[in-house]
C-alpha cells in the first residue's frame, strides 16, 4: 500500500543548516557548468554541432551548458522511437509505471539543494522559488503516480443480472510535451510524467532557455528505470522542431505551457487534419497560456495582508509567473493608504544575484524579455503615475527594477496585456461590484485574489470573479499540487487543472465494454 499523498514541505533558509547545504549546492553545480550536453533518443546519446547555449541570467558571461540542438531529421527519428515504445508501453502494468515516478521523486528528494541550484543557475530563480520550483516537481511525481494507481482500472459503471459493464482508461499514443522556462523543473517535470505514466510515449522539448535541467531529470528518470524510447529529449527551436511535431501525423496530443500566442498557434495547428499522410484521429491539446491576474482590495480588508499579498505576488521571481498579480484593483476609500503601503514594502525588496540566498529578486531570463518589460514600462509612464522603479540594468545580467504605476485606466495596455515581469499597476474602484467588473475585463481567466473581511464580498466573488484559480485572504501565486489544483478559463487555456484529480485523464480516452451473459 502505498501512503497517503503530502505535498513537499518547502526549506526554511533560516536554518543555519540548510543555508549551508544550499550554499555547498551552488558550489557543486558551479562545477560542472558549461559542459555539453546529448540528445536523447530512444537512449541513445546523440551529439550535434550546432547547440543551445544556456546562460546565466544573472550573469550572461557564465555558460550553464551547451546543448545539443534537435532538427527535423533528428525529431522524426524521435517520434519513430515514441511511436514504436508505445506499441508495448501501453501495455504495461499502470503500477511499475507509478513506481519509476515514485523512485524518481525519492532520488529528486536526496538531491533538492543541487537541483535547486540548477534552477537558481539556469533559471535565475531566488532560493526561496528554486526550492519551491523542485518541491513541485517532486509533488507532481507523487501526486500523478498515486492518481494512475486509482484510476487504472476504471471508474464503476452500472451493469445489469445479464451483462457486465466496463469503463476503463486507456493511452492515447505519442505526445509532444513543451515546457516553459519559467517553471523549468516543475512544470516540465510535471507535463512529462503525466504523459508517460498514463501509458503514453513523449517527445520533450524543453524550452531554449532552461534546456540543462531537464537534461538532468532525464538522467533521473533513467535511474529510476524508465525504459529506453518511452521519453526522449529533443530540445531545438519552436519554428523548426515544435511545429514538425505538432503537424507531425503520428502524434497524438500536444501538451504546452507558454504564451498566448505561441498556444493559439499550436491550438490552429493541431486541429489540422493531415488524411492525406495518414492521420486518423483529432489531436488532444493540453494548454496552459497565462494570465493578467488582478487582487483585489475593499474598504474592510487587513490593509497588512493585502500590501504583502500584492508585494510577494506581482515581484516574487520578478513577475515571470503566469499567475503573477500584475493589477490590483482597490476600494477608493483605501486606495490612497494601499498606494503607500505597496511602495514602502517594495522599497524594502532587494535584487541582485540569486546566488546570493539573501537577495529577494533576480533578474529575467533573458535579452528578449527584458526588452520586451522594458517597452512596456515605457508604454506604463504614458498611462499611469510612476511611483517606484521604472529602470533596468543589463550591464551583467538582465535586471528590472520592481515597477509600480498607479492611477491606470482599466483599458490601458499595462492594464490588458501580460507583460510577464515585474510590472504592477493600480487602479481604482468606486466600490466592490465595479472592482469585480474591472477584474473581469480581460481575455484571460487564470488566477484571482480577494482580499477582505466581508462575507457578503467573498461569496460575491465567488459567484462573480471569472477565473479558474480563485484565492481569498492571500496572494494569486502559488498553487500547490493536489490542494489547489491549477489552470485558467478564456485565453488562460483549455483549464487543464495541473496537480488536479482529473488532469491525467485529459492523456487517456475511455473505453466502454460490454458483456453479455
Amino acid at each position: 500500500m502505498v501512503v497517503a499523498y503530502r505535498h513537499e514541505p518547502f526549506t526554511d533558509f533560516s536554518i543555519e543548516e540548510n543555508r549551508m547545504k544550499m550554499e555547498e549546492a551552488l558550489r557543486k553545480v558551479e562545477a560542472e557548468l558549461g559542459k555539453e550536453y546529448p540528445l536523447i533518443i530512444n537512449g541513445e546519446r546523440i551529439m550535434t554541432d550546432e547547440k543551445i547555449i544556456s546562460q546565466n541570467p544573472a550573469n550572461r558571461k557564465e555558460i550553464i551548458g551547451k546543448v545539443s540542438k534537435a532538427d527535423k531529421d533528428l525529431a522524426e527519428k524521435a517520434m519513430q522511437a515514441a511511436d514504436e515504445a508505445f506499441k508495448w508501453w501501453r501495455n504495461t502494468d499502470p503500477n511499475m509505471r507509478a513506481d519509476i515516478l515514485f523512485r524518481a521523486a525519492a532520488i529528486v528528494r536526496r538531491r533538492k539543494f543541487e537541483f535547486s541550484a540548477w534552477l537558481v543557475k539556469e533559471a535565475g530563480k531566488p532560493w526561496n522559488e528554486a526550492d519551491a520550483d523542485t518541491a513541485e516537481a517532486i509533488d507532481f511525481m507523487e501526486y500523478y503516480g498515486r492518481q494512475m494507481m486509482r484510476l487504472k482500472h476504471g471508474i464503476p459503471v452500472e451493469s445489469r443480472p445479464i451483462e457486465r459493464n466496463e469503463f476503463i482508461y486507456i493511452p492515447l499514443g505519442v505526445g509532444v510535451v513543451i515546457s516553459p522556462w519559467n517553471f523549468p523543473f516543475a512544470i516540465m517535470a510535471g507535463t512529462t510524467v503525466a504523459s508517460m505514466v498514463t501509458g503514453n510515449t513523449v517527445l520533450l522539448k524543453p524550452a531554449s532557455a532552461t534546456p540543462v535541467i531537464a537534461y538532468k531529470f532525464m538522467e533521473v528518470l533513467e535511474e529510476a528505470g524508465l525504459p529506453k524510447g518511452v521519453i526522449n529529449y529533443i530540445p531545438g527551436p519552436g519554428s523548426e522542431v515544435g511545429d514538425y511535431l505538432v503537424d507531425h501525423p503520428k502524434t497524438r496530443f500536444i501538451s504546452f505551457t507558454g504564451s498566448r500566442e505561441v498556444g493559439v498557434r499550436i491550438f490552429e495547428r493541431a486541429s489540422k487534419v493531415h488524411e492525406d499522410k495518414g492521420q486518423i484521429w483529432l489531436k488532444r491539446t493540453i494548454l496552459e497560456m497565462g494570465g493578467k491576474d488582478t487582487i483585489i482590495v475593499d474598504k474592510e480588508a487587513d490593509l497588512a495582508l493585502a500590501t504583502e499579498a500584492i508585494v510577494r505576488s506581482a515581484f516574487g521571481f520578478s513577475g515571470q509567473k503566469c499567475s503573477a498579480c500584475s493589477r490590483a484593483v482597490i476600494v477608493e476609500d483605501v486606495y490612497d493608504e494601499m498606494k503607500k503601503r505597496i511602495v514602502e514594502l517594495t522599497k524594502q525588496l532587494t535584487i541582485g544575484d540569486p546566488a546570493d540566498g539573501s537577495n529577494f529578486m533576480g533578474p529575467v531570463i533573458d535579452e528578449a524579455a527584458y526588452e520586451k518589460i522594458m517597452k512596456y514600462i515605457e508604454i506604463g509612464k504614458k498611462e499611469g503615475k510612476l511611483l517606484i522603479g521604472g529602470n533596468g540594468d543589463r550591464e551583467k545580467g538582465w535586471f528590472v527594477e520592481p515597477t509600480i504605476f498607479a492611477d491606470v485606466d482599466p483599458e490601458a495596455v499595462i492594464m490588458q496585456e501580460e507583460i510577464f515581469g515585474p510590472v504592477l499597476a493600480l487602479t481604482s474602484a468606486k466600490d466592490f461590484d465595479e472592482a469585480i467588473e474591472i477584474a473581469n475585463n480581460t481575455e484571460y481567466g487564470l488566477t484571482g485574489s480577494v482580499i477582505s473581511n466581508n462575507r457578503e464580498h467573498l461569496e460575491q466573488a465567488r459567484r462573480d470573479f471569472h477565473v479558474g484559480n480563485l484565492y481569498f485572504n492571500r496572494g494569486c501565486t502559488g498553487a500547490i499540487v493536489g490542494y489547489q489544483p491549477f489552470g485558467g478559463f478564456n485565453m488562460s487555456g483549455t483549464d487543464s487543472k495541473a496537480g488536479g484529480p482529473d488532469y491525467l485523464i485529459q492523456h487517456m480516452q475511455a473505453k466502454t465494454i460490454s458483456e453479455m451473459f
